[in-house]
């Protein structure tokens, strides 16, 4: 798998040959970069070690094939292309060049030592011998190994992919988008309400998820002393992208309703019920950017910054005054480190030798079970596989993990989240402190943690207004779409749904959305949104996961929703 040296590598060589050829087209460097890591970066970490520049391109081919199951293109098999003029030499060509390889590449050994084994992918974006009868010059004259050439054949693929997406026309596109594009090179089309998890699988992921993870490698390494597009995430933290930015240009307003937060929704309507289309609350007093000059059947259109999320919905018209003092929405940006002085964590003091073990029934103290998992990886790959052995290790079916079963009434959503959060390094507080020691700390003075006195519980209501007031602190943001939520947790972030009922004493409910995985995907839409995102949960009813009941938290017991994403 190519890393960070691999990109640079990549970059340093060729950054400045791929960027004219790329001028008038919404691709970028670093998409052009992970397709070329997730074709053959495979192999550069051992062949760009001693060999020559044109070497590596030389014996950049592999996919090896001699009557693959499933394959529908020329050649499927040997005897396929011996049928094809010329079609000899280039059998005893590809086979030669998969036994070039393997000797730098051992573990292509077992495969070369089979006579009637070849490769069908040639170059560094692995334009495939499909084309052959079209194009034979193309591979038996070994042009593949000319970057630029190999580079123009990509990008009439490229293009042709672009065309069938209808984003050719496109100024820019997003690293999602880019990812879809990836998918028709590689299959020829794109089915939206599969996401990214299309194109080649390889046991594990698809093409598509994995095209993104390189994409957002690609980010982080820059060459010629430029500063990288995201910084590279310390090891146990996932590379996420920053908030988005308003891209509305309308008059600045500010929210005016002095009674209760202003809805935003997706449609300039009314829903029924009312919470159906609601996507956000504003407070009373923050600001906004119009996108329109007038209302539509009352509503403005209008696009705004909350904690960290990018809002682009309709508001009441009524409840929004001009205001020319507003120069700029401020957009929320997560602390990278949580507070050493002040307001700090607040953890539930144990006694000595005290186990918390999920087979006890839930209490205030946070997990220390011997053995329990914990996240740690460098890499998207690492960090979701770390994250599933969390889901699997709290096991919240399991009927003897006591500590989330529901019972008499009583459901387990907070501590659960709490759990997979403590597991993962990432603080989301079991127990906070009472507005009194929230007053002392901010004076600077020390406070003692103690139950019932300085400290309380934490309720899944009481987490909602937590992440909101103190979660830019310690590292939370929100996010403003299902889709970016998503996204995040299959980068190996942690991700929230939190909803805040109406009644105060009355559960409120928050859920971990997480990574999908081999059998269990996310819900998208025919233009490819996610409406469901992958859910695990403690509740009324208890799973690893699921993707619930559609658009839960806008049922109409919660008075507001949030999303929210850490690292």
């Amino acid at each position: 798998m190519p890393n960070a040296n691999d990109v640079q590598w990549f970059k340093a060589r060729f950054q400045d040959r791929l960027q004219p050829a790329l001028v008038g087209t919404p691709l970028t460097v670093d998409f052009l970069t992970a397709i070329a890591c997730q074709e053959t970066g495979e192999i550069w970490p051992i062949l760009r070690h001693g060999l020559a520049e044109a070497d590596v391109l030389r014996l950049c081919v592999g996919d090896t094939l001699d009557a693959d199951k499933g394959r529908k293109a020329f050649p499927k098999d040997k005897a396929e292309l011996l049928t094809a003029p010329r079609g000899e030499a280039m059998f005893e060509l590809s086979h030669q060049l998969l036994v070039d390889m393997a000797t730098h590449i051992k573990s292509y050994s077992p495969v070369a030592r089979k006579p009637f084994k070849f490769c069908h992918g040639f170059g560094i974006f692995q334009r495939d011998l499909q084309f052959f009868k079209k194009d034979p010059d193309y591979f038996l004259q070994q042009r593949y190994a000319d970057f630029d050439v190999a580079l123009d054949h990509c990008l009439v693929e490229l293009k042709r992919g672009l065309d069938t997406l209808g984003l050719a026309k496109s100024g820019s596109l997003s690293d999602q988008q880019l990812a879809t594009v990836g998918i028709a090179y590689n299959t020829g089309s794109y089915n939206p309400k599969k996401g990214l998890r299309q194109g080649h699988f390889d046991g594990k992921r698809y093409y598509g998820e994995n095209l993104l993870d390189f994409i957002q490698l690609a980010h982080t390494v820059a060459v010629d002393n430029a500063p990288p597009a995201l910084t590279p995430p310390a090891a146990g933290l996932a590379l996420i992208s920053p908030p988005s930015e308003l891209t509305a240009d309308g008059e600045y307003m500010r929210v005016a309703t002095r009674e209760s937060p202003l809805r935003v929704r997706s449609e300039p309507r009314m829903s029924v019920p009312a919470q159906a289309n609601v996507i956000g609350n504003l407070p009373d007093g923050h600001p906004v950017r119009a996108v329109t000059r007038k209302a539509q059947n009352g509503f403005r259109e209008i696009q705004t910054s909350l904690n960290g999320a990018l809002l682009h919905g309709f508001v009441a018209q009524q409840f929004l005054v001009a205001d020319s003092s507003i120069q700029k929405v401020p957009v929320a940006v997560a602390d990278a480190t949580a507070p050493t002085t002040g307001i700090i964590k607040a953890h539930m003091p144990r006694r000595t030798n005290r186990v918390t073990g999920r087979v006890e029934p839930a209490g205030a103290h946070s997990l220390n079970e011997r053995g329990q998992p914990n996240r740690f990886g460098n890499s998207p790959d690492a960090l979701r596989n770390e994250l599933a052995a969390i889901i699997e290790w709290l096991g919240v079916e399991d009927p003897t993990h006591k500590r989330y079963q529901p019972h008499d009434g009583l459901t387990f959503c907070n501590i659960y989240c709490h759990d997979y959060c403590h597991l993962a390094g990432v603080y989301l507080p079991r127990v906070w402190w009472t507005a009194r020691a929230l007053i002392d700390l901010a004076q600077g003075k020390t406070v003692e943690p103690l139950i019932g006195a300085t400290l309380t519980e934490m309720r899944a209501n009481d987490l909602f207004r937590w992440l909101a007031d103190f979660g830019n602190a310690f590292g939370w943001r929100q996010t403003g779409t299902l889709s970016k939520l998503q996204q995040a947790a299959n980068q190996g972030a942690i991700a929230l749904i939190v909803a805040r009922r109406k009644e105060d004493g009355k559960s409120g409910h928050i859920v971990a959305v997480v990574a999908e995985v081999a059998n269990h995907s996310a819900r998208r839409d025919a233009s490819g949104e996610v409406i469901a995102p992958l859910q695990s949960q403690a509740g009324a009813r208890n799973f690893q996961y699921g993707t619930g009941k559609e658009n839960w938290w806008n049922a109409e017991q919660f008075a507001e929703s949030a999303f929210w994403i850490h690292a």
